[in-house]
């Protein structure tokens, strides 16, 4: 993150306005633009060389160039540390790093071991992807991130298994319906191991507190922790997940299942399937920005909504709200 490289001068948050939906949209849409992925080395030295320009003040007024640096360091370093998020799991990186694992959820007659090994792969993901962009105020254990990794990936299996074993037993249903439903089991595995996902990887946030700071220094020493904006941040951010897997998991089926009907109704299963890999690939770089831009990265809470001690701390310094990093 732009933010991590040191100097005095606080950096603009963005080119647009964060506080309308549609200049988040548009923010998020660079963060996850999977250009950025082709960053060099090299690039991104020179990138914070120039972000260290502004901080420093030797440049007084964002050029494009800054705007490109910016964009660089945002959607490759981790806000909280500085430090370089693993390639696939960047926000830059995650409509392909997902592709073939929806793909696979939603391929027609998976049968048992087919359902429970793409839930397996698409939680693995999941985890790995949570950890990585998770507020980074506490570190999780070995340990801990086994167990609620487990725990994720029982609940994935547990739900898309069981909702397949209870549909062949709806008797009072058509055809259609019941097929439709059929289509929809890996949307609602998704959605609910999604959210239990999210909440176990970030456990330690809801147990400890995340950091927050004082707006106008959002750069300085936190000036507290807090459990309250660790419910917001890690609620939020489930919720952003649902927000993505809706259309990315309920439009393609419905989509491919009208188009099994009649233009697709004599092609080969190699021909669906890259049929299929292509309306994922457009629904997903489409809905991205528009999920991630649903809450800001960057919340505010009320300081009166935080623990007293907090409130405490704070009362002689004029501060009415506190800043934190959601994580994404």
């Amino acid at each position: 993150m732009s933010s991590s490289v040191p100097g005095t001068v606080q950096l603009p948050s963005s080119k647009y306005d964060l506080n309308t939906y549609m200049g988040r949209v548009k923010h998020c849409a660079e963060v996850s633009d999977p250009r950025m992925l082709l960053t060099s080395d090299k690039q991104l030295e020179e990138s914070k060389a120039l972000i260290s320009d502004y901080r420093t003040g030797k440049l007084t007024v964002p050029t494009p160039a800054f705007w490109l640096a910016k964009q660089r360091l945002d959607s490759t370093l981790h806000p909280d540390n500085g430090e370089k998020v693993f390639l696939p799991f960047r926000m830059s990186c995650c409509v392909i790093s997902n592709l073939f694992v929806c793909v696979g959820m939603m391929t027609p007659g998976l049968g048992t071991a087919g359902t429970i090994f793409w839930q397996w792969a698409n939680q693995s993901l999941n985890v790995a992807i949570n950890n990585a962009n998770a507020n980074k105020s506490h570190k999780m254990s070995t340990q801990q991130l086994l167990i609620n990794y487990t725990a994720a990936v029982t609940a994935s299996c547990g739900v898309a298994v069981g909702l397949n074993k209870i549909l062949p037993k709806l008797k009072n249903i058509s055809v259609n319906t019941r097929t439709i439903l059929s289509r929809l089991i890996p949307f609602s595995a998704v959605v609910s191991a999604g959210i239990v996902n999210v909440f176990l990887m970030r456990s330690e946030e809801l147990k400890k507190g995340i950091n927050v700071y004082d707006p106008k220094d959002m750069d300085g020493e936190p000036v507290g922790v807090s459990k309250k904006a660790a419910f917001v941040a890690v609620g939020e951010t489930a919720a952003s997940r649902v927000i993505n897997a809706t259309p990315i998991m309920v439009i393609p089926p419905m989509l491919l299942l009208a188009m099994n009907k009649n233009i697709l109704h004599k092609a080969s299963f190699m021909k669906k399937q890259l049929v299929s890999l292509g309306i994922i690939t457009l629904t997903s770089f489409i809905a991205l920005p528009f999920a991630l831009g649903v809450f800001p990265q960057y919340e505010s809470l009320s300081l009166k909504s935080l623990e007293p001690e907090i409130q405490e701390k704070m009362k002689d310094r004029g501060i009415n709200t506190v800043t934190f990093n959601r994580g994404m």
